[in-house]
């Protein structure tokens, strides 16, 4: 069995979970204070140079290890077990349907086998791993097994960038997994969440991802070619600026007064374009008719405007998630700087979490 890194296996604590996204890498600790409650000891993030991860495609391995290195040694930190996220689109998933009973080594050759049929790829060029779900619902003697399979390379390339940075990866999940498991905490506190269709859009720079979930299965799972970069770009056609300096004055809100006129606002309501047409999409595609409630989270969650123009054009009930609610806060974090960065730290949480299994 080539191994994906235990992307469903048990990890070892202490653990950091680390999100290298198309902008920049995030770094996650979580520990559990009293009983069972957790509390974010430390997070911090570093920019990537423009163009060193491409459509989640690591383009220059040098400059991502020195970014994490940097990142690691920001936080504060002395853990260096780290749990890796894999983009959505790089990574190949299928339930199957196996006998019960058969011992792990029977299991995983019978999933080398099933694998061969789904993977498009000769098997010794694919990372793969499997995990038992759980009893098949229609039939006593079968198992529903979920196997997942990524190009080795790929995989690779993120063990060499932790381990350049002094790292260990010990886990490699799915970015959409981890985000999910993240969500999944918070929802569970709030109360009426069973039975409700709550709908997960992650705007990132280049990519909005969209989940829908009912009862923590996921029952749906899209990509956008839509993120806050093209806002970024408007800004560098209208007042002249490289895309760096663009961004920059964007995260800041340094720009001239016509800029929420002339750019915020058509950005804003190309933005709400979009989670309308995913949420048309969902129903004409599906059989389900609802969506009881909205979350946004990414790096562009917190825009201001968005929630509202999303709520209003959508008549969803619609929130900004924190991954964060809920925790105790370890002394070194700072709850006001937390408030306006959280949304982007999704992945990052669900990623630390495989610390607790």
């Amino acid at each position: 069995m080539v191994n994906l890194g235990s992307l469903f296996g048990q990890s070892s604590p202490p653990l950091l979970g680390l999100d290298i996204s198309t902008s920049g890498v995030r770094l996650v600790e979580l520990v559990v204070v009293g009983k069972n409650e957790l509390r974010l000891e430390r997070y911090a993030s570093e920019p990537f140079p423009r163009g060193a991860v491409v459509d989640g495609n690591i383009e220059n391995i040098e400059q991502v290890s020195e970014a994490v290195r940097r990142v690691w040694k920001k936080s504060g930190t002395r853990v260096k077990l780290v749990a890796l996220g894999m983009p959505p689109a790089s990574v190949i998933t299928k339930k199957i349907i196996l006998p019960a009973g058969m011992s792990e080594d029977q299991l995983e050759v019978q999933v080398e086998s099933e694998a061969s049929q789904y993977i498009p790829f000769a098997l010794d060029e694919v990372s793969l791993d499997f995990d038992v779900i759980g009893p098949a619902a229609n039939s006593a003697d079968d198992i529903d097994v979920m196997l997942a399979a990524s190009r080795k390379e790929k995989v690779e390339d993120r063990v060499a960038i932790a381990e350049a940075a002094g790292l260990t990866a010990v886990v490699m999940d799915i970015e959409s997994y981890a985000a999910r498991a993240a969500l999944e905490r918070v929802t569970s506190q709030m109360k009426g969440s069973e039975g409700q269709i709550v709908a997960l859009f992650q705007i990132g720079a280049q990519v909005t991802h969209i989940s829908v979930m009912l009862n923590g299965e996921t029952i749906y799972e899209r990509e956008q070619p839509f993120g806050g970069n093209q806002l970024t770009q408007d800004i560098v056609r209208s007042y002249g600026l490289s895309f760096d300096e663009a961004d920059a004055k964007k995260k800041a809100g340094d720009l001239p007064d016509n800029f929420q006129a002339d750019l915020l606002a058509p950005f804003l309501e190309n933005a709400a374009l979009e989670v309308t047409r995913a949420i048309q999409f969902f129903y004409t595609s599906t059989p389900y008719t609802r969506i009881d409630q909205l979350f946004l989270a990414g790096g562009c969650a917190l825009i201001p405007g968005l929630l509202d123009i999303v709520a209003s054009r959508t008549k969803i009930s619609s929130a900004v998630v924190s991954p964060f609610k809920g925790m105790s806060l370890g002394p070194s974090v700072r709850e006001q700087q937390l408030r306006s960065e959280a949304p982007a730290y999704l992945v990052a949480c669900g990623l630390a979490l495989r610390r607790f299994g």
